[in-house]
């Protein structure tokens, strides 16, 4: 079944790593949230909270599964906290995935991982350590399939 997916995350430190679990092979068959550009953001962000929460809430509209990808610094995100209380409240499919050993575009990884910003009971991955490349797919149809999607 199709999946359309929302993306959550810290976008100016991540976005290089969210870029390759986004491109990666296995989710050519989703339909992926759009992915702004910084510029994008942050016109989004000038015009205030209530303009920001309604552009998540509209990315959020029609989706069957949110994905947090988890960097270092994604738990303490304000913006992010949101997505996953918006996703909750909407009854989404929610897991988390930890994009700590993806390279970012200097070719560095980061080595601890970041704090676990979902609530107990969501399922949490390691992209490199669990494969993700090869199981992203499965993981977002349990998530759905759990969430009655």
């Amino acid at each position: 079944m199709a999946r359309k997916v929302f993306f959550s995350f810290h976008y100016a430190r991540d976005a290089w790593r969210v870029g390759q679990v986004r491109n990666s092979n296995v989710i050519t068959g989703l339909e992926k949230s759009p992915f702004y550009d910084k510029a994008q953001w942050e016109t989004i962000k000038r015009q205030g909270d209530q303009a920001v929460k309604n552009w998540i809430d509209n990315q959020l509209n029609g989706t069957s599964v949110t994905i947090v990808l988890i960097g270092k610094e994604t738990a303490s995100r304000r913006w992010v906290k949101y997505e996953i209380q918006k996703s909750i409240e909407l009854g989404k499919g929610l897991l988390g995935v930890h994009i700590t050993g993806i390279k970012d575009q200097n070719g560095n990884t980061e080595t601890a991982l970041g704090a676990n910003p979902l609530p107990a009971g969501y399922p949490v991955y390691k992209w490199n350590a669990s494969d993700g490349a090869k199981n992203l797919g499965v993981w977002i149809e349990q998530a759905a399939v759990k969430a009655g999607r």
